[in-house]
């Protein structure tokens, strides 16, 4: 899908400029006059990145932009400012106002578009984790606009790889304001150094004597553990070319010395806020993940993912010509520990349940709650005798010592009844093994509980 791109500009020739240039590239254009207007387009979310010039008749660009990064609905969509403004101070009064680039007209064609890719990538992957983090909302998590729209940027990790001593102490020293800098002088070491300083941002000069500093960012966005970590590149004028083919490999920002005291601290803010927020949407997307398969008092996996998982072992035990063993786990008069002791009890007897299960299985098995107080333990390569084993030992380690409940203030006795079976027919169905299982465990109950009762396929 081609990115959306907002251009925001009451002089009717430059919004047909920037419509034609971009539309050119098989970008979608859409246009506002005004900054209340495009506030309005960006709260509906119909734009992918946001063109913004400052001077507007109702309100400034500047205000715009401000808007847009303190509010949660928008914060997160990257703001282009495409001004005639050319001091320092407008530059630097666009970055502290949030904006991702401030870039002086006339501006060429190269630049803009190089830009333009650059931050729609990033919008993008941006837009593809807060759509899976959506469940996360849904089960109770919290959102990370809101601690997004108020973080400083400050604080942050910043890894500075510059082989110049009078280049890199400056940076440093501007940068150790409001962040721990760690200086790597030697190139070929700042991967590595890269690699295992969890840093927020990557600091990178093109202009290292005899190492090409677009080929170390680019090994730092295929590197797994530093794929994600901003980059900002450092280069002399001359060398700004070698910028915009930095951009298409994965550059997130840049520089050009003489380097500006406000706007490098402004710059490296951005990007650690922005890192700061994917990384809270990658938390919750993997958190969502885990509470949808995990049993949240037990901790062992839930009835959905033994489910689907079982299926997937059953079929490579039958490929692989190898046993799967099963067995079904019921703690006994679990009904009678609630009513006499309180449902709080009950559920730190399932804790504690829970912790020797897995103390006495594999890290290959599979321990799940099955529901209430039953659970599931599957056991790949596992013929019946070698099972029946290890259920009585899972037996007796549940009967030789009291559970404690209430926080230690008691102990009572807990037995389980379990039932046990083997898939070992080619083609058998997992409903069929889990039917068997739940046979076994009956008789195991019938016969008085506490007890292991196994049933051949």
């Amino acid at each position: 899908m081609s990115a959306r791109i907002l251009v925001v500009d009451d002089v009717p020739a430059n919004v047909k400029l920037l419509e034609a240039r971009l539309s050119a590239e098989y970008f979608d254009v859409m246009t506002a006059s005004n900054g209340t207007e495009a506030l309005a387009i960006s709260r509906r979310a119909e734009c992918d990145i946001i063109l913004l010039d400052v001077m507007m008749p109702d309100m400034d660009g500047f205000e715009v932009c401000r808007r847009l990064k303190t509010d949660p609905a928008t914060h997160h969509i990257p703001v282009v400012m495409v001004t005639a403004l050319d001091s320092p101070a407008d530059r630097n009064r666009g970055l502290e106002a949030g904006a991702d680039d401030f870039l002086t007209k006339p501006v060429s064609d190269v630049v803009l578009i190089a830009r333009v890719r650059s931050l729609t990538r990033l919008k993008m992957m941006t837009d593809e984790l807060r759509m899976r983090a959506i469940t996360s909302l849904e089960i109770g998590m919290q959102a990370p606009e809101r601690s997004a729209v108020a973080d400083t940027g400050k604080g942050g990790r910043i890894l500075l790889v510059d082989d110049r001593e009078s280049s890199y102490e400056r940076l440093a020293t501007i940068l150790a304001a409001e962040h721990t800098v760690d200086v790597e002088p030697n190139p070929t070491e700042a991967l590595f150094h890269a690699a295992e300083g969890n840093y927020d941002l990557l600091i990178v000069s093109l202009d290292l004597n005899n190492f090409d500093g677009l080929r170390l960012c680019s090994q730092a966005r295929s590197l797994e553990r530093t794929r994600h970590v901003p980059i900002l590149a450092i280069a002399d004028p001359e060398n700004s070319t070698r910028l915009l083919r930095g951009l298409e490999i994965g550059v997130n920002d840049y520089l050009l010395r003489p380097i500006d005291k406000t706007e490098l601290l402004a710059r490296a803010r951005t990007q650690i806020r922005r890192r700061r927020y994917t990384d809270h949407l990658r938390d919750n997307v993997q958190n969502s993940i885990e509470m949808a398969i995990t049993d949240a008092l037990t901790g062992l996996h839930n009835r959905r993912y033994m489910e689907s998982h079982l299926a997937t072992l059953a079929e490579q035990a039958a490929t692989r010509g190898k046993p799967l063993a099963l067995m079904i786990l019921d703690i006994d008069y679990f009904k009678s520990i609630n009513d006499n002791y309180g449902h709080d009890a009950g559920d730190d007897v399932l804790r504690e349940f829970a912790v020797r299960v897995r103390k006495s299985i594999r890290g290959i098995d599979l321990a799940c709650r099955y529901g209430g107080e039953e659970f599931v333990i599957v056991m790949p390569e596992t013929d019946l005798h070698v099972a029946g084993m290890v259920a009585e030992r899972l037996r007796r380690s549940i009967a030789g010592e009291p559970f404690a409940i209430h926080k230690g203030a008691k102990r009572i006795e807990v037995t389980i009844s379990i039932g046990l079976t083997t898939l070992e027919q080619k083609g058998e169905s997992v409903a069929d093994v889990l039917k068997r299982a739940d046979t076994a465990l009956y008789r195991a109950k019938h016969d008085g509980r506490n007890r292991v009762v196994s049933q051949a396929a």
